[in-house]
């Protein structure tokens, strides 16, 4: 069955390629595209993959170590494949790759969701069960999976610049890219909760939102470039793990040091020397090798045709109650959400 299943699929994704008009969902597939026949193999039989933005990132990295761990906790031929860099093109052919190879589930952590939309919807149609994370504005997936809520995830970055700055001053509010859906959600929610909980704060009106191209190095130059232009700068809310540690590299270099503040997402690891200088204050963070098993778990769940109800327990650190986002049959919110500071940096182990 899995031989004829691949084959099958192979022939589906070649008639995608070249004539995406003779392409249909399956008619009598429940929302995996699978058949009953097929849906009662073992566990071990699925073959599931874990596409991340790229596969050099420590922030994936990270998410491979806990896949690994999961696929071997639980016997399942689950792995991770990533791309040499972050680029959308190169992730798309990916996905396509995986598609005429017949896996049975693609997890995606989307680089850019409006440009991958299509090959996920050549997934489903050939009868893959895609699962996302951070893809919280995907049409063509089955679930995608947040560590949090990203309106919620926004304000506790907020929080924490707020605290760092002492509830005054004006900040801006810094993204891998405004194509990226959660780093501008995050933001967003962090400005609107900024104006709603911190009156004295100001977003710098001039340039409210930059890019930092998930780069530390990017991140440190943009950084360097606003603080020269905007003296009265004392804030960047980063979104990006790379955001924070790069404009603290221009803070300290350019001596501002307790007098100009940044916090957004990191590893704990890599920005524990950040942290205990006092550079940065604190860090948030969801642990991506959590984030990785629950996408394995769910989309297990999903080729066993398991009913999808919530409260979901995935069995999962952080993802153990997790509810649908408000008005969403597809976006699953977890708790995953943790601050990392001077004090428990070296606690994580990763």
């Amino acid at each position: 069955m899995m031989k004829f299943k691949k084959l099958i699929s192979v022939l589906m994704a070649g008639m995608m390629i070249f004539s995406l008009a003779a392409c249909g969902g399956g008619g009598d597939s429940d929302s995996s595209g699978k058949s009953g026949e097929e849906s009662k193999k073992g566990d071990k039989d699925y073959e599931i993959v874990v596409v991340p933005k790229d596969a050099s990132n420590p922030w994936f990295v990270r998410m491979d170590t806990g896949v690994k761990e999961y696929a071997e906790d639980m016997g399942l031929n689950a792995y991770q494949k990533g791309t040499d860099e972050i680029d959308a093109t190169k992730q798309a052919q990916l996905v396509q790759d995986l598609i005429a190879q017949g896996v049975d589930a693609i997890c995606i952590v989307p680089v850019d969701p409006e440009s991958i939309e299509p090959v996920l919807k050549q997934a489903k149609d050939a009868g893959i069960v895609v699962v996302a994370h951070e893809g919280a504005s995907l049409e063509n997936v089955d679930y995608d999976i947040e560590a949090f809520s990203n309106a919620g995830y926004g304000e506790f970055i907020m929080d924490n610049l707020a605290k760092a700055m002492g509830e005054e001053g004006v900040y801006t509010t810094m993204v891998a890219s405004v194509t990226n859906a959660s780093h501008n959600e995050w933001a967003d929610a962090g400005v609107a909760y900024q104006k709603e909980k911190y009156p004295n704060m100001t977003l710098l009106e001039a340039e409210p939102r930059v890019e930092s191209d998930d780069n530390g190095d990017t991140a440190y130059n943009v950084a360097k470039e606003l603080f020269k232009k905007y003296p009265d700068l004392k804030g960047v809310m980063g979104t990006s793990s790379f955001d924070a540690p790069g404009v603290a590299r221009a803070i300290e270099e350019l001596g501002l040091t307790d007098k100009a503040f940044t916090t957004g997402t990191g590893m704990p690891a890599d920005n524990a020397e950040l942290l205990k200088s006092g550079v940065v204050k604190s860090l948030t963070l969801w642990d991506p090798a959590q984030a990785g098993k629950a996408m394995i778990s769910l989309a297990v769940k999903l080729l066993d045709k398991d009913e999808i109800t919530t409260p979901l327990d995935l069995g999962v650190e952080g993802y153990t109650d997790i509810n649908f986002r408000e008005e969403s049959k597809t976006v699953l919110e977890g708790s995953a959400q943790i601050i990392i500071d001077a004090d428990n940096v070296d606690s994580f182990g990763f």
